[in-house]
């Protein structure tokens, strides 16, 4: 009886590892395929495994199980079982690509790609395709993560002809979000192979300002490329794009409040508005007709609705209220497209609602970006007390430490007559000058010490108005911290050309709207010379008018080529998954007075 046990799991034993290996080749070793057994059976057999390879195939195929049972946890227990080292190629480029994988649902993509990065690698041609498929899947979503995005193109372009089906066509779309989210300058051919294809396309694309002029330039990248994979079909991205070329955009209703608190906001934003109005005129284009409607007076916005559609409006621009647009952003669905001037405060919009505004969290989040582009990772943080310096803390924090970067200290900026003593807490002054005094007490004597600061600050984010800033910057010089670098928002600049108050702000670098930092532009000259208030503070709000104008017909654009941008006079602009337009802002430093434009960085 024992003798049949014995044979019977032997057969078992057998069965089983004929059932987890292929053989690509004797000098490559078996691979493991997905057993008919649980992941219990599979390690109570590589418990008894006479040999040490046998457990080892065993073991891979149940850390697999699990992984693909979404059990990541376990799955990674059991791989860590596996003796990476002693496995044959074949075996070791499986154990790679599976501890890549469970990298990446750890959120790990350069743990992944280390893992990738084993010798074994070398060999993986010669292994079955839907293992290379595997590998070079998993290898091109790390390289993703890890913003790595002209080397994830390419290698899925690389395994394009290994797939069929859905897996094709899921990866044909990976293929041009990742090219299409490219800056332009990285857009440059080398050659005649898919890759110099699928980049000239999207500098076709990117490098047409109009929906006619894009579809222009798709029609003769096509005629020219016509047996590369994106002319043979299309992605999706582009199709959406032509259908919108079809539906040209006719009468806008401008909806802005034309009494009451926000009245000289909505005034700004109109003359912006309109001004890119006349100079569309100017230049020949065909510009939409608009109507005037005034959001201070509505009573209901059924009422507006059923007016704009009975009048043919194909958009509305506005409101500015924040209380409108959060009801607008409560519907399920809206009987206008509508670019609202403000954000709403939800999560979920209708799809019909897209959201443009000066937002201080944008600005928040470009800091972030330039000190990390500078190779900054520890910052401290200053911003006034309140509801207002508590958003822009939260989306500076949740960018930053995000990507990486450390918050070292946080002061809430409140009274002037405070600032002294919040900077000494910031940078632990006080707690130099107490090993001072305490020196002097034991050696019995006067000691020379200067107050040390903390050095793990290497730079700080301030949000703050001129006039806080006025009084920050000479308190950090007097309090020893002179030289840590300050990145600000605009909120710091007043427009004004007053030297006295630039010089107190010395060194001070913030970002800005191209309308404030450039004098040169030609639409921001003509509107200058009729109203000499937009050449100030007020002249972020012209900005956001004309850039209003110019986003109206593009909306389309934005949502159908994600990561895509224009070039606008409020920042470079581009869209949120949420339908949010986003804002990214030149920089600007404070230098002797006056105000000296930084060199853009890499995006």
């Amino acid at each position: 009886m024992i003798a049949c046990l014995r044979l019977f799991s032997a057969l078992c034993l057998a069965a089983l590892l004929a059932a987890c290996a292929s053989s690509p080749s004797s000098s490559l070793g078996e691979l493991p395929r997905t057993p008919n057994a649980s992941i219990e059976q599979l390690l109570e057999q590589a418990a008894s495994s006479k040999t040490p390879e046998q457990a080892a195939m065993l073991r891979l195929s149940a850390a697999d199980l699990a992984y693909h049972q979404k059990d990541s946890g376990r799955a990674a227990q059991i791989l860590a079982q596996v003796p990476l080292n002693t496995l044959k190629p074949a075996q070791q480029v499986y154990a790679s690509t599976l501890a890549a994988e469970l990298a990446m649902t750890r959120n790990q993509p350069k743990a992944a790609l280390t893992a990738l990065s084993h010798p074994s690698l070398e060999r993986l041609g010669e292994l079955p395709v839907d293992l290379q498929v595997r590998t070079q899947t998993v290898r091109a979503r790390a390289l993703e993560a890890d913003g790595q995005t002209l080397a994830a193109a390419r290698e899925r372009i690389f395994i394009a002809p290994l797939l069929s089906g859905d897996a094709a066509r899921n990866n044909h779309e990976a293929i041009w979000a990742l090219i299409a989210a490219l800056p332009t300058d990285q857009l440059q051919p080398t050659g005649n192979d898919d890759l110099s294809g699928w980049l000239s396309l999207a500098r076709a694309v990117k490098s047409s300002g109009t929906l006619e002029q894009q579809q222009a330039a798709i029609d003769t990248w096509r005629a020219q490329n016509p047996k590369h994979p994106a002319a043979q079909q299309l992605p999706l991205a582009l199709v959406k794009l032509k259908e919108l070329a079809s539906q040209p955009l006719s009468k806008i209703a401008l909806l802005l409040p034309q009494d009451g608190p926000l009245a000289s906001v909505g005034k700004a934003l109109r003359e912006g508005f309109m001004a890119a109005h006349y100079q569309a005129q100017q230049a020949g284009q065909k510009p939409p007709a608009i109507e005037f409607y005034d959001s201070s007076r509505i009573g209901s916005l059924d009422d507006f609705y059923r007016k704009a559609q009975a009048s043919g409006v194909q958009l509305v621009i506005g409101p500015l209220e924040k209380p409108l647009v959060k009801q607008l952003s409560a519907r399920p669905q809206l009987p206008i497209t509508t670019l609202a001037l403000n954000y709403s405060e939800s999560a979920q919009n209708p799809a019909q609602l897209f959201q443009f505004g000066l937002a201080a969290e944008d600005e928040a989040r470009e800091v972030a970006r330039r000190a990390r582009a500078d190779g900054l990772h520890r910052a401290a943080v200053m911003v006034p007390k309140g509801e207002w310096g508590d958003r822009v803390l939260k989306a500076f924090r949740q960018n930053w430490e995000t990507n990486g970067g450390t918050v070292v200290g946080i002061e809430r900026v409140d009274q002037p007559v405070a600032l002294a003593q919040q900077i000494a807490e910031l940078f632990q002054l006080r707690q130099s000058e107490g090993r001072a005094k305490s020196l002097q007490s034991t050696v019995g004597g006067q000691v020379a010490a200067q107050p040390s600061r903390r050095q793990d600050i290497e730079f700080i984010f301030l949000a703050a108005t001129p006039q806080q800033a006025q009084q920050i910057k000479p308190t950090l010089n007097f309090q020893y911290a002179g030289d840590v670098p300050v990145y600000a928002t605009s909120h710091v600049f007043s427009a004004t050309g007053d030297q006295n108050q630039y010089n107190d702000m010395n060194g001070i670098r913030f970002c800005e709207t191209p309308w404030l930092l450039d004098a040169n532009d030609p639409l921001r000259r003509q509107v200058t010379a009729q109203w000499p208030q937009a050449g100030g503070a007020l002249g972020r709000l012209y900005a956001m008018g004309v850039d209003a104008y110019r986003l109206a017909p593009r909306l389309g654009q934005l949502k159908a080529l994600p990561d895509s941008r224009i070039d606008g006079l409020s920042g470079s602009l581009s869209m949120d998954a949420a339908q949010r337009v986003e804002r990214q802002l030149p920089w600007a430093q404070f230098v002797s007075g006056q105000v000296q434009r930084l060199p853009d960085t890499p995006r």
